[in-house]
């Protein structure tokens, strides 16, 4: 039978390392969030967020630039929290509107300021294997399988989709953990076989139940970092999914088909409630290493 790998217990170890860390600080960290537009997905992530900073005593702003929001407009809020000593930590939600130039707006974040690890310098400081804050979906996925004391080295990982968001920060961690890593990606050639030959398969590829039985090697650790609302009856029912769907109007998936993980996989994270938590725990874990970098350096 499957493992079912939850992401909650995880975040909660997770959170409770942080608690004394913080009640040694002369202050509370402080975590600014920049929230463009009223994004469905995004306001429940910054909620959830709200909701852990309190539990924490984190102090926590969210900025709410209106959807029109210029570039320009953006980093000179960028530019001011920068400058704020109160704020330790700064995080820009993802997705930016598309007229906005994402890529300027990130990297205006300070790097020792930078609570999504996505500044160039933090990077550098990843592929260097040197201490920085980490990309938080990847870092929350190597503490889970720490926690569920699943093995990293010596095993192959896939890695499906090369994002800088997760898969090619993944692949740098994983690579950290002493594991053999294979990036596939929507231009590799025969996907299903280099995927089946994974010991370890993350799947990030962004596309609802993209991943199916033939993808799987029979017991491999598979981790889905996909999100997906369906609000198809038949694609529901597909998916094994119907009665939910049913009595709500909408399912939630991820990158793999639900049934055929449940099926083949020999432990695997479940959406919701595996992958999500952790990626919440570990932009809290930046926040309080940056605030007690910048508290010992006063």
């Amino acid at each position: 039978m499957s493992r079912i790998l939850h992401g909650l217990a995880v975040q909660a170890e997770i959170l409770s390392r942080l608690k004394p860390r913080i009640q040694k600080l002369s202050r509370r960290p402080g975590l600014a969030v920049v929230l463009v537009g009223h994004n469905p997905a995004s306001e429940i992530y910054v909620r959830s967020k709200i909701r852990v900073c309190a539990e924490l005593g984190i102090f926590d702003e969210t900025i709410r630039p209106p959807e029109t929001a210029t570039t320009e407009e953006l980093l000179a809020i960028v530019d001011g929290l920068n400058r704020r000593p109160d704020i330790d930590a700064i995080m820009v939600q993802m997705p930016l509107p598309k007229h906005v130039d994402t890529r300027r707006v990130l990297e205006a974040v300070a790097a020792d300021k930078d609570a999504d690890g996505f500044h160039p310098t933090n990077v550098g400081y990843l592929v260097a294997g040197r201490r920085a804050p980490r990309a938080c979906t990847p870092a929350g996925i190597i503490e889970l399988l720490k926690h569920y004391k699943l093995p990293m080295a010596g095993q192959h990982a896939v890695v499906l989709g090369r994002s800088d968001i997760v898969g090619k920060p993944m692949a740098l961690m994983l690579l950290q953990e002493n594991a053999t890593v294979t990036i596939g990606h929507s231009r590799s050639k025969n996907l299903p076989e280099m995927c089946r030959q994974a010991d370890l398969l993350v799947a990030a590829i962004g596309r609802a139940a993209f991943v199916t039985e033939e993808y799987i090697k029979p017991g491999a650790t598979v981790i889905d970092v996909g999100i997906h609302r369906v609000t198809d009856a038949g694609q529901a029912a597909r998916l094994g999914r119907a009665d939910e769907f049913a009595s709500q109007g909408k399912i939630v998936v991820g990158d793999v088909h639900p049934l055929d993980l449940a099926r083949v996989a020999g432990a695997y994270t479940p959406v919701p409630g595996g992958v999500g938590p952790l990626t919440i725990a570990m932009l809290m874990a930046n926040a309080v290493e940056l605030a007690e970098r910048h508290l010992c350096s006063a």
